[in-house]
């Protein structure tokens, strides 16, 4: 404590569950500044895995289902995994195991080069629903510049551009004639 006191500096408790506690003489605004900055580099680093919904009807046609297999494609290689949904209305009920059933397995067919099956196809009230997740050794690396804006869509500081003086119309047309 005179130590600490003599150097102008704080007496820290560094590891308080450690036998016996450990303290450090060290200055005291410094070291929860460091701290901080170490929570922050984690969470920088923690990846956060979302859940994307992509919903089609039984009716929905070749080229809506290949725009949706598209999105389904980009999102897998974003990492994210992905919740396909089939919603059924009316009668289309009467043939929902069938035709919901072989949808989900086309499109799961179509993404199985990026994906895996998380659960299967499975019937909730008037929706069948599949997750897929991406594979890990498939995933595109994110490019850098995508998660921060670039320094390009910023103004440059300074004058503002001048603007050409324009002549007056008038005085255009008599000086022609």
């Amino acid at each position: 404590m005179q130590r600490a006191r003599s150097l102008d500096l704080d007496l820290v408790e560094v590891a308080p569950n450690a036998d016996p506690p450990v303290c450090r003489v060290m200055d005291y605004g410094k070291f929860k500044y460091m701290q901080s900055k170490r929570e922050q580099e984690a969470r920088k680093k923690q990846t956060v895995i979302h859940v994307k919904e992509i919903k089609v009807r039984p009716k929905t046609d070749e080229h809506d289902l290949n725009v949706k297999i598209r999105h389904i494609r980009r999102f897998l290689e974003e990492g994210d995994k992905v919740k396909v949904t089939v919603r059924f209305r009316g009668r289309e009920m009467s043939y929902a195991s069938q035709s919901g059933f072989e949808m989900l397995k086309a499109i799961v067919a179509a993404v199985a080069d990026l994906s895996r099956i998380e659960s299967p196809p499975k019937m909730e009230g008037r929706t069948m629903m599949t997750i897929v997740a991406p594979n890990a050794q498939k995933r595109k690396p994110e490019k850098p510049g995508k998660s921060e804006k670039s320094d390009t869509s910023k103004k440059p500081e300074g004058k503002p551009p001048q603007r050409a003086e324009k002549k007056p119309a008038a005085a255009g047309k008599q000086e022609e004639r």
